[in-house]
């Protein structure tokens, strides 16, 4: 298939944007805003700097004028140092755009010369923070791999914004005016937001955001401060147990619940999710706005997240299965899969079967009431076994606690341990039981796990590449293997747990006709991978 290249957009593309894609002048120079906007970042590192002069000059007994001008130079020293080292960055960082590439020059000491086929275009995710919003920037990220972070994308930070959305579109042979299509799969209703604190960093962020702010704090001079709160604290719940914990628990859970609040505001605020032709756009942020785009053709599949807690409380995610999208890339706290914020439950596998036959009219895979095969009782009694082996270690260290601890409160409640463990080891055995199921359909293959993060994943027969069989000692014995897909996207591979021995194997063999059979010996209990 023939690719339309830069200079060949559509006029009025050309005259709105000038020459800035135009694939026959050579490479392109990145926004020179971005000077403005390292500017105004290096802020940040002017403050923390000007404390720490400021406390150690005051520990030197100088006076006020000659502080403020040490400040005042150590500032525009930092400022003019960010500055100089991003003309550098974009002095020598090129781009440009050809018929089959995208390429990118870059490299202050060591020079990069990096590009990719246009035709392995994965996904273009646009993103701009508030800083970069103001000066009418963005960082464009081109995709093309299977997992983030595998130098299997390309950075262009930043583009004008206009120039980015052009590229966008190029990329994507996405011409302005698009298809007619029945309105968005999904947009934001801020009733979601009580999901929001249904996450176990809800009772995790306090202790969090305390660590994370340890250091800057000593790095000011605070640490006396920092060490003789936290000394006090201690003493006041090893004085009063009763009334410290459940306060410091309920301080905990507020904070937590108000932040995960805000959190879910300013990624999914103005979020919405379009089936564009041939693609699916999402958009979302309050303050950073993110805008990914991902051809229908390169997924693989989708998957629904039930986390205890968010089950509890009626709601689910929805996450993409699909090639260039990793689970998370090192550097970011955002799953790039997410297709939508927690939201109900029925609404999420609705979602999930739109996204799930996009590009295939009347096909529907997914349903609230999806009926899947359930697994062997044996596979309830391996993992009755195992919680009651835990049981009988952690009961061992409780006694071992109880021994040794210095203070009388934790000998009297340590005990607690191995009388609450029991019964949440049976209910995640029983529930992890219960929830184990497959499916195989004209499409997709449907498997379901988890306990306290119930996993339902719809995966396409026609990605799956491989089968790993698996077997355990135990599995053996029991009469159980677990079958794992093999697939270019997401995590990789999906399993189906626990399954019976024959039924896992005809599974794998029906999925995907022809792949497994030169490994199976029919009549008998044995496959070779």
């Amino acid at each position: 298939m023939s690719e339309p290249d830069a200079g060949n957009l559509p006029a009025h593309h050309r005259d709105r944007q000038g020459p800035a894609l135009d694939a026959q002048s050579g490479w392109r120079r990145l926004a020179g805003r971005s000077l403005w906007v390292s500017g105004a970042k290096s802020l940040a590192l002017v403050a923390g700097a000007v404390a720490g002069l400021t406390r150690f000059l005051l520990g030197q007994d100088w006076r006020a004028g000659g502080i403020i001008a040490a400040c005042a130079g150590a500032a525009v020293l930092i400022v003019a140092a960010v500055l100089a080292y991003d003309l550098a960055r974009l002095r020598t960082t090129r781009w440009r755009l050809t018929p089959e590439r995208l390429e990118l020059r870059s490299g202050l000491t060591t020079r990069q010369h990096r590009s990719i086929p246009r035709d392995r275009v994965r996904s273009v995710d646009l993103r701009a923070d508030p800083i970069l919003r103001i000066f009418g920037l963005t960082v464009v990220k081109v995709g093309t791999g299977e997992h983030a972070g595998d130098h299997t994308e390309l950075t262009l930070d930043p583009l004008a914004r206009n120039d980015a959305e052009t590229l966008r579109r190029t990329l994507l042979h996405q011409d302005e005016e698009r298809e007619a299509r029945d309105g968005p799969l999904a947009e934001l209703r801020w009733s979601w937001i009580r999901y929001a604190p249904l996450s176990v960093w809800t009772f995790t962020a306090s202790a969090l955001v305390l660590g994370a702010l340890y250091k800057p704090l000593n790095a000011i001079g605070l640490k006396s401060v920092t060490s003789r709160a936290a000394s006090d604290l201690w003493g006041w719940i090893v004085e009063q147990p009763l009334t410290a914990v459940p306060l410091l628990l309920a301080v905990n859970l507020t904070v937590g619940a108000l932040g995960a609040t805000l959190l879910f505001a300013e990624s999914w605020g103005r979020y919405r999710l379009e089936h564009e032709p041939g693609r699916l756009r999402l958009r979302r942020g309050l303050l950073t706005t993110r805008s990914l785009t991902l051809e229908v053709r390169r997924l693989r599949g989708v998957e629904i997240s039930e986390p205890l807690l968010l089950r509890l409380g009626g709601g689910a995610r929805v996450k993409t299965v699909a090639t260039g999208l990793g689970e998370k890339a090192k550097n970011e706290t955002e799953d790039a899969a997410a297709l939508a914020p927690p939201l109900p439950r029925d609404l999420a596998w609705r979602l999930a079967a739109e996204v799930a036959s996009a590009g295939v009219p009347g096909s529907r895979v997914l349903s609230g009431g999806t009926a899947l095969i359930p697994h062997p009782r044996a596979a309830r009694r391996r993992r009755v076994v195992r919680a009651s082996l835990a049981t009988a270690l952690l009961a061992a260290a409780a006694g071992v606690a109880s021994s040794l601890a210095p203070w009388p409160w934790v000998r009297a409640w340590v005990w607690l341990i191995p009388v609450v463990v029991p019964a949440a080891g049976m209910w995640g055995a029983v529930e992890g039981a219960r929830n184990l199921g497959h499916a195989l359909g004209a499409r997709h293959l449907v498997s379901r796990k988890g306990a306290v993060v119930r996993q339902t994943v719809a995966l396409d027969r026609k990605g799956i590449s491989g089968w790993t069989i698996t077997e355990s000692y135990f599995q053996r014995r029991s009469g159980l293997l677990t079958v794992s897909a093999t697939t270019s996207a997401g995590r990789g591979h999906y399993e189906v747990v626990d399954v019976g021995h024959e039924t896992g194997l005809e599974l794998a063999s029906r999925a995907v006709p022809g792949l497994l059979e030169p490994f199976l010996v029919r009549g008998k209990t044995v496959a070779k991978q």
